[in-house]
This record gives C-alpha cells, sequence and structure tokens, in this order.
C-alpha cells in the first residue's frame, strides 16, 4: 500500500463507486523500515495508506455482511505468474496464478516461493505502454521512449532534429496522469512555437496536400468538423435515458457509448477528403 501508484483523488473517486464493496487483505498491510519512512516524509504517501488502513479496519468480518452487487477485491505483493485454461475449455481462461511477495526493508519486494490462484473469467493487461520505434529515430529500448530534452527529439549525437518533436508516455515513459500529460505537452508545444522560426519549410504547405497526401495512403481521418458530428452523435446515446435488463435486474442507463470504428469512420468522415477540406486534420 505504501508503493501504489494512484492517487488521493482516485481513490476517493473509487470510494463512491455505486453498488461496489471494496475488500482488501489483512496480510497486505505489512510495512517494511523504507515503507515507513515514505509514510512519514511523504503527504500522498500518508493520505493513501491512512485511507487503505481505515477501510481495511473498517470493512465486515463476516462476507455475508458486503451487501454491493459486485465486488473489488484489491490484492497487493502478488507478482502474476501464469494465467491457465481448464481441460473443459482449453483456450478460456479460467483461473491465473500469483508469487506472494514480501518486502525487503528497501521498499521493493521479493518473491517468497507461495503460489496462489485466483479462478477469473477475464484477464485485462493494465501495465502501462511500452513504446516502439521507428525508423530514422533515435530510441532507447530499454525505457521505451524516444530520447529527448524537454520534447525536442535528439539524434544519435544528442543534437536536437529540427522539426520533431515528442509529448505524451513516448517522451517520458508511462508514467503520470492526465494533468502530467496536460504539462507535458504545453511543454513540447512551446518550444515548437520557439523554434517556428528556424523549421525547414514544408514542400506543399496547403491544406488540401495534406488530404490528397493521407487518401493516398489510405489513412482514415477526420477534420475539427467531423469530430464534432461524431461527439455530438455519442452525446445523443448518451443523454437516451432508458433501462436496460442485465443479469442481476433492471438498471437505469445513464451514459452509454457503444459507437463502432466503421461507425466512427462514417460519422465523421461521410463524404471523403473532398468535402472536408474546409476543417483542420485531426
Amino acid at each position: 500500500p505504501a508503493q501504489v501508484k494512484f492517487t488521493p483523488l482516485e481513490l476517493r473517486e473509487l470510494s463512491h463507486s455505486h453498488d461496489v464493496d471494496i475488500i482488501l487483505y489483512p496480510e497486505d498491510f505489512e510495512f517494511d523500515e523504507e515503507s515507513d519512512r515514505q509514510i512519514q516524509s511523504n503527504n500522498q504517501t500518508k493520505t493513501m495508506v491512512g485511507t487503505l488502513t481505515n477501510w481495511i479496519a473498517e470493512q465486515p468480518e463476516d462476507p455475508s455482511e458486503f451487501t454491493a452487487s459486485r465486488r473489488l477485491h484489491l490484492h497487493f505483493l502478488h507478482t502474476p505468474v501464469e494465467i491457465y485454461d481448464s481441460p473443459e475449455a482449453p483456450g478460456k481462461v479460467a483461473g491465473i496464478r500469483f508469487e506472494r511477495n514480501e518486502l525487503d526493508g528497501t521498499g521493493n519486494v521479493r518473491g517468497t516461493g507461495e503460489i496462489v490462484e485466483y479462478p477469473v473469467q477475464a484477464v485485462y493487461r493494465a501495465i502501462g505502454y511500452f513504446g516502439s520505434a521507428l525508423p530514422d529515430v533515435e530510441y532507447d529500448g530499454q525505457l521505451g521512449v524516444v530520447p529527448n530534452v524537454e520534447g525536442r527529439v535528439l539524434d544519435a549525437g544528442g543534437k536536437p532534429v529540427p522539426g520533431l518533436y515528442a509529448t505524451g508516455w513516448i517522451k517520458r515513459g508511462p508514467v503520470g496522469l492526465i494533468g502530467h500529460t496536460k504539462g507535458d505537452a504545453l511543454e513540447t508545444i512551446n518550444h515548437l512555437l520557439a523554434d517556428l522560426g528556424s523549421l525547414p519549410a514544408a514542400e506543399q504547405p496547403e491544406e488540401e496536400a495534406l488530404l490528397q497526401l493521407l487518401d493516398g495512403r489510405g489513412v482514415e481521418y477526420t477534420t475539427w468538423e467531423g469530430w464534432l458530428k461524431l461527439d455530438a452523435h455519442e452525446r445523443e446515446l448518451g443523454e437516451a435515458a432508458g433501462t436496460v435488463q442485465t443479469s442481476r435486474g433492471p438498471v437505469v442507463r445513464e451514459r452509454v457509448k457503444v459507437v463502432s470504428r466503421e461507425d466512427m469512420v462514417g460519422i465523421s468522415r461521410p463524404a471523403g477528403a473532398a468535402a472536408l477540406q474546409a476543417g483542420s486534420v485531426l
């Protein structure tokens, strides 16, 4: 709990989830010397640990006292080892095995050799993004990023490449939240604007030339006008009041987004490039 990467705001939002019981486990709440130091020296860590500790102290000991229709189990100190299927349904997820870890005194973990299994019906990989290399662009294969200084991409000699910039996780790796991404993008854009006077001029700066290039390469794009059409369509879906039947009974639908990629293209780009030359390309 002292090493989690989500924020107090996200934890508070989780606590407000409707009809969800959050279940924690006492064996996960052991702290080593470094964890104690982090709790005492970092207000965010202290808040996170305090909130989670209060939750586990207040949760019912008897599982039958959980009343929500859904349960979210938070497990710490687990390393995934194997996702397995069953003989009755080869190729279909049946469960996942983990090795239990223990803190090593430095805030890191080591395996204990103890294996635990949980039966599951689906597994979602959500452990971050690792960038991939691009032709003729330097790449750090260990960090999965394009080498850069504040968004200005560097060549093999460590010098900025004119006209080439990076932002987001390809710039800094899979860390940070939306707020970090905004500041990160602002930093890169400020450098781009500062460099405008020295950037090489486009051979064909007209917007029509860009649209023709995208069409020629078979790229499915849209314009700002097309994006607004798609946004309006999705908002209409979300605002449509109604009740849907689920296995647990009727549920009031408050928001829905069920637009397939094909429909997105059709709604935002119905007439091809010729009809979209008035807007900015996304």
